[in-house]
């Protein structure tokens, strides 16, 4: 299994998918999951968006994480650079530009580094040096792998207490949908941190998880770390899903998000529309644990969200496009990596500062209102 060590920034015990020390990144190959633990080594920019563009490294705060991290590896160990502060600058924003076209979808990615793009410009104003330039990008970096982990299990927290509360159960059997874990964050997870938070309180009677093709995130790596924390659950077909709910055994979903629209339209790992849509039929509540940073506020609905197409091997070959092939030769293939969630069959947006709910008259999600009183 994955070693659990602790971060030594963020002294976390979770499975780690990344290993970081100023001047070193490792990210843990998460497609030889649950079979190989193997850590691949990223040097630079080209090295962390090959690892994100190939799945090395997957879910949206992770993905974050691994691109401003990977540039601060770069510059940590850039050796001397003859440019001025302004150069620094032109050289951080245009390869934080590049890491943002690794994963279009996900919007902590871009969120991250419009974040950074700030932090570099303030340097660069100030800075008599390029190599200050440099410094202060890579403590901002750091900052947000921190962040993000304190971000998880308050999401976490805020998650469980509510789900409590609304389904009025002394323990509760939970599904997710994909990988949202401490494989997908830099440590704890989103909708997996809130059954890590439930299980943690007494309060988790079971866990289901789908296995989430074609790319197996459930099976491969959700699974597995259900299985290395204890936490009692089962794994189930995507196909399941439905059976599952009417059989009463589903007291509530909760999902992660790449992107949320300021409407609430949700887009997330492939298949999760149909779980939700399950989830309304059978009267489950249905939940989406995000950060604040995977809410983008310029989009007006989910119809905007830009949907990334995969390659068509991961549904013609066996293990995600890894294997031996397993479909007819000469069949087009159709593979979306996400889909889109409308917002009125969602419950909740469970985020790092509480729970997005719909006021009662609109039967709508005002995230902007919600976003502006947490400032």
């Amino acid at each position: 299994m994955a070693s659990s060590g602790s971060n030594e920034l963020t002294g976390t015990n979770t499975l780690q998918s990344i290993r970081y020390n100023r001047g070193s990144l490792q990210l843990l190959d998460q497609r030889k999951l649950p079979l190989e633990t193997i850590y691949l080594e990223i040097r630079d920019s080209t090295d962390g968006w090959n690892a994100i563009r190939d799945m090395v490294v997957r879910g949206a705060p992770a993905i974050a994480i691994a691109a401003a991290l990977a540039l601060a590896v770069e510059v940590s160990n850039l050796g001397d650079f003859s440019g001025s502060p302004s150069d620094a600058a032109s050289f951080l924003q245009n390869k934080l530009e590049y890491l943002v076209s690794s994963r279009p979808t996900a919007v902590n990615l871009s969120d991250a580094a419009t974040k950074l793009k700030e932090v570099i410009s303030g340097a660069a104003a100030t800075a008599s040096e390029a190599k200050s330039v440099f410094q202060d990008y890579i403590e901002a970096a750091e900052i947000m792998l921190v962040d993000d982990v304190a971000s998880n299990r308050a999401i976490g927290s805020y998650g469980a207490t509510f789900i409590q509360h609304q389904v009025e159960k002394p323990k509760l059997s939970v599904l997710t949908h994909c990988n949202t874990g401490s494989l997908a964050t830099a440590g704890y997870g989103t909708a997996l941190g809130v059954i890590r938070a439930l299980h943690s309180g007494g309060a988790l009677e079971r866990a289901y998880c789908t296995e989430t093709r074609p790319f197996n995130q459930g099976s491969r790596l959700t699974a597995f770390e259900l299985v290395h924390d204890k936490i009692p659950a089962a794994l189930i077909a995507d196909s399941a899903a439905a059976a599952l709910m009417k059989s009463g055994r589903v007291d509530a979903v909760v999902v992660g998000a790449d992107r949320v629209a300021s409407n609430g339209d949700t887009a997330n790992k492939i298949g999760t529309y149909s779980v939700a849509l399950c989830a309304k039929f059978h009267n489950v509540p249905f939940y989406v644990a995000a950060p604040l940073t995977s809410i983008d506020l310029s989009l007006s609905s989910g119809e905007e969200i830009v949907i990334e197409e995969r390659s068509p091997k991961e549904l013609l070959n066996s293990r995600g496009g890894l294997g031996e092939q397993v479909a007819a030769s000469g069949i087009s293939v159709w593979n979306p990596a996400f889909d889109v969630t409308p917002a009125n069959i969602i419950s909740g947006i469970i985020t790092e500062k509480g729970v997005i709910t719909k006021s009662s008259a609109a039967d709508a999600f005002d995230i902007k209102a919600f976003i502006q009183k947490t400032l």
